[in-house]
């Protein structure tokens, strides 16, 4: 069994309205510090590992890299992007035609926007990375649960949960929960499928 504890990162600069994926949007420091110091106090608080899992994307990126200069082992994988939204990446969502989210809508699970990646994608890219981090544990030692501390975002946040309670890619929108907030830790409970 493995626990991933993963914060939503800080706020972006000047991402209100924006379709954010891959979009590489920078963070103020204090907000950056203020998550580090969360996510550090919190390790020392439960006695996990002093390890990060973070994207390469600066608003994960830079949280790791704060918490490598206070010892922690700090480690990026493009897995931890967020859903690459393509064409739509970085553009206001209000400059995204109604016909282009209604054909989202309407086939939700298997849509990607032009050089983008569907939600099935995101799905099997994210138990990909969970099952590296299991297979990982499993060469340490095979009896003793394994803790994962990592910073993600919302749409691989809200995924995850999804895959770790049991259920499939959605097919309706309506079936996809509203973004966890920016600093929110999330507790996941993960065991490989058989």
């Amino acid at each position: 069994m493995m626990t991933l504890y993963i914060w939503r990162h800080p706020q972006p600069v000047a991402a209100k309205g924006i379709c954010l994926g891959h979009t590489d949007m920078s963070v103020d420091r204090r907000k950056l510090k203020r998550l580090a110091n969360q996510i550090q106090h919190f390790a020392r608080l439960h006695h996990l590992p002093k390890v990060i899992w973070v994207s390469p994307l600066q608003r994960s990126l830079k949280v790791g890299q704060l918490l490598a200069k206070r010892g922690f082992q700090c480690h990026i994988s493009p897995d931890l992007t967020e859903l690459n939204f393509g064409a739509w990446d970085g553009r206001p969502w209000v400059r995204i035609t109604k016909e282009e989210i209604d054909e989202w809508c309407a086939n939700f699970a298997h849509f990607a926007p032009e050089n983008g990646e569907s939600l099935q994608q995101l799905f099997h890219r994210i138990e990909d990375w969970l099952n590296a981090r299991m297979l990982e544990q499993s060469a340490i030692s095979t009896s003793i649960d394994m803790s994962v501390l990592a910073v993600g975002h919302a749409g691989w946040i809200n995924a995850a949960k999804m895959i770790t309670a049991g259920k499939d890619v959605p097919q309706l929108a309506i079936e996809w929960s509203a973004p966890v907030v920016y600093n929110q830790l999330s507790i996941l409970k993960y065991a490989k499928k058989v």
